[in-house]
């Protein structure tokens, strides 16, 4: 199921590139404030149902663009097909393609695929998490002060700024530097690998956080929601780290 989960991926992956190489026909939209969707989040969509579909017809599907896909309940693939489309629209080499399988309600496989770095991350229930086949490891930072965070601002929704400031105000007294680069799929991706010492961000859905999600933990990192518990996806805000790090930002973000 991860080879072809990696397949979905990867075609999904040639339409992005060739979208972003010829950007004068994007037919881009505006979904909600300061949310997009383009032409080619659509097609790469459908590029990966139609992949998964051909191995296993009666799967079923939770997507950004195409909304669910009813099959059997037991499998359920969850995709964002282009996470951060705003920075694709701009030009900005910084986004991905995202699969999550969810076997009986758990994440069982995993994969984020970066198109123009060609960087496939992967993961798989007790077998760890990959970069382009060579094993990663979440860093295991223990304090604030020599970390690297990554965060997004509540860009959907700015009413809830000023409660999202003084969690970030405190952090980022305490932390080495924080960033913010626009896809959530690769922040859990760069967490997995060690780039990044811990992550947090709010007002998500499930297709920004399933393969993400997985990949954190399959590399010995900790995730939780804002308040230490273990349902991100349903919460729809989610800490991702090294434990020690984790612990440190909820402190702050309660």
């Amino acid at each position: 199921m991860l080879n072809i989960a990696i397949r979905a991926a990867r075609a999904a992956g040639n339409i992005i590139a060739n979208g972003f190489d010829n950007q004068t026909d994007l037919q881009t939209e505006a979904k909600g404030d300061n949310d997009f969707v383009t032409r080619i989040d659509k097609e790469a969509e459908q590029a990966i149902i139609h992949k998964i579909k051909l191995s296993y017809p009666d799967h079923s599907f939770v997507g950004e663009e195409g909304g669910v896909v009813e099959g059997d309940n037991d499998f359920k693939w969850v995709i964002d097909p282009l996470d951060g489309t705003t920075n694709f629209i701009k030009g900005i080499p910084h986004f991905a393609v995202s699969i999550a399988l969810m076997h009986k309600g758990r994440l069982d496989q995993s994969v984020i695929f970066d198109p123009i770095r060609g960087e496939l991350f992967t993961a798989s229930k007790g077998a760890g998490a990959q970069l382009n086949g060579f094993r990663i490891r979440a860093s295991n930072a223990k304090e604030l002060s020599q970390t690297i965070l990554a965060t997004s601002f509540p860009f959907r929704n700015k009413t809830r700024l000023p409660q999202y400031l003084a969690g970030f105000n405190k952090i980022f007294m305490q932390a080495g530097d924080i960033r913010r680069s626009g896809s959530a799929a690769l922040d859990l991706a760069y967490v997995a690998a060690g780039r990044y010492d811990g992550y947090w961000e709010s007002g998500l859905k499930p297709w920004d956080i399933a393969a993400g999600e997985l990949m954190v933990r399959e590399s010995g990192g900790l995730v939780t929601d804002f308040s230490g518990g273990n349902d991100p996806m349903h919460k729809g805000n989610i800490v991702a780290g090294s434990p020690k790090i984790v612990q440190s930002l909820v402190k702050y973000l309660k």
